[in-house]
């Protein structure tokens, strides 16, 4: 079972945003799944590097978009950027220490990263762009 779907509600209207969403969407899933699967640390591993790199890609294309829309809370939402990649180094940083305890604060954390920043940073943002394509 998917611990994310992709709602309409997600869409902000520009294509390749929404599509690395859906794609963030799948790597979160992956990794859930191989979470309740008990799977190797280093299967985990890997996928968290991958969350972190499409993450990373992810936001320099957003806030891209930002600046072309002269979006006014750019700073802020990019500050959340930061945070939210700060987190997930550090959930890492945790997980190779202990992968049992990383495995328990990586169920918890998972849907926040972007359930959180979603409803909160991009939906915003989704009132600005409105249908930008």
């Amino acid at each position: 079972m998917s611990l994310l779907n992709w709602k309409p509600d997600y869409s902000l209207g520009i294509p390749s945003v929404d599509f690395e969403h859906r794609q963030m969407i799948d790597m979160i899933n992956r990794i859930y799944d191989h979470i309740e699967a008990s799977a190797e640390a280093a299967t985990i591993e890997a996928g968290l590097e991958d969350i972190y790199a499409g993450i990373s890609a992810h936001f320099a294309l957003e806030e891209r978009h930002m600046r072309e829309l002269g979006y006014a809370e750019y700073e802020a939402h990019k500050e959340n950027h930061e945070e939210l990649l700060d987190e997930i180094r550090e959930l890492m940083d945790d997980f190779a220490d202990s992968p049992e305890q990383g495995r328990a604060r990586l169920r918890k954390s998972l849907a926040d990263w972007f359930g959180v920043h979603f409803a909160t940073f991009d939906a915003r943002l989704h009132d600005r762009s409105g249908s930008v394509g």
